[in-house]
C-alpha cells in the first residue's frame, strides 16, 4: 500500500468545476466582458488569486480579494446543498480509510470550502488540509504538495514523497504533485490531460481500490526515496 495518499479536491474528489464555473461567468457577463471556453479552461486548478486576476483582465472590477470571497461562497453554497462527488472517489477514500492509509487535501479552494468537503467524506479518511490560503506558490509550485509530505511525515515518520501517491484532475496539479517527488494518478475531469512519464492516467475512480493505486505508485517508482522537493520562501500562512 501507498504510506499515504494525497488528494486534490475540485474536479477530483468533488464537482465542483461547474459551480466556480457558473459564478465566475457571473462576475464576467455582469460586468459587461465575455465568458469563453478558453477562460474557462485557463482557471482550472489554478491558485485563486491568479484565477481572480484572470477575471479582472475579463472585464471583472473587483479587487482580487473579493473575487475569491464571491465566488467560493456561491461554491460553498452550492456543495452545502449538496454534495457533487466525482464517480468513484467516496468509495476510494473509505477503502483507503478502512485499509489504515491516511489521506490529506492538497487543493487551491481556500479553507472554508475544503472544510466544507472534509466534513462530508468518510470519517477518519482525511487527517489534515493544505489549502490555497495555506502556502506562498499555489500549483504547479511544488509547495502544496511538498508541505503536505512534510506535515505527513511528522505522522508517519521515515515518510518520503515517493512513498506517496497523489491524484489530481488538472495539469497545474500534475505538475505540481510531479515536481514535489511525488507518484501521482492523473483522472481527466474538465480537460483532456497530456501522456506523461511522470504520471499514470485513469479515465475514472470509479471501482479503482487501494490495491490499484500502490500498483501504480510502483510503476511509478514509489519507494525511491526521493526527498520532497524543497521550499522556496517557506510556507506561509497557518501549519497543518
Amino acid at each position: 500500500m501507498p504510506a499515504a495518499v494525497l488528494w486534490d479536491m475540485d474536479g477530483t474528489v468533488v464537482d465542483t468545476e461547474p459551480l466556480w464555473n457558473a459564478s465566475q461567468r457571473r462576475l464576467v457577463e455582469d460586468a459587461g466582458g465575455r465568458w469563453t471556453t478558453g477562460l474557462a479552461h485557463s482557471l482550472v486548478g489554478q491558485a485563486l488569486d491568479h484565477g481572480a486576476r484572470l477575471l479582472q483582465e475579463a472585464g471583472v472590477r473587483l479587487g482580487v480579494g473579493e473575487i475569491i470571497e464571491h465566488t467560493m461562497a456561491d461554491v460553498v453554497a452550492g456543495v452545502r446543498r449538496s454534495v457533487p462527488w466525482r464517480p468513484g472517489a467516496r468509495e476510494l477514500l473509505a477503502a483507503l480509510q478502512a485499509a489504515g492509509v491516511p489521506g490529506a487535501l492538497v487543493t487551491m479552494s481556500h479553507a472554508p470550502l475544503a472544510r466544507v468537503v472534509a466534513e462530508c467524506v468518510p470519517a477518519g479518511s482525511l487527517a489534515f488540509l493544505v489549502t490555497g490560503d495555506m502556502v506562498v506558490h499555489g500549483k504547479p509550485h511544488p509547495e502544496p504538495y511538498a508541505t503536505a509530505v512534510e506535515v505527513m511525515a511528522r505522522r508517519v515518520p521515515g515518510l518520503t514523497a515517493a512513498d506517496c501517491v497523489a491524484v489530481e484532475d488538472s495539469l497545474p496539479g500534475l505538475e505540481s504533485a510531479a515536481a514535489a517527488g511525488v507518484p501521482v494518478v492523473a483522472v481527466p475531469h474538465v480537460m483532456p490531460l497530456p501522456a506523461d512519464p511522470r504520471w499514470e492516467t485513469w479515465p475514472t475512480l470509479a471501482g479503482r481500490t487501494p490495491a490499484d493505486l500502490a500498483r501504480a505508485a510502483r510503476r511509478l517508482g514509489a519507494g525511491t526515496g526521493r526527498a520532497p522537493a524543497a521550499l522556496s520562501g517557506g510556507a506561509g500562512g497557518r501549519t497543518p
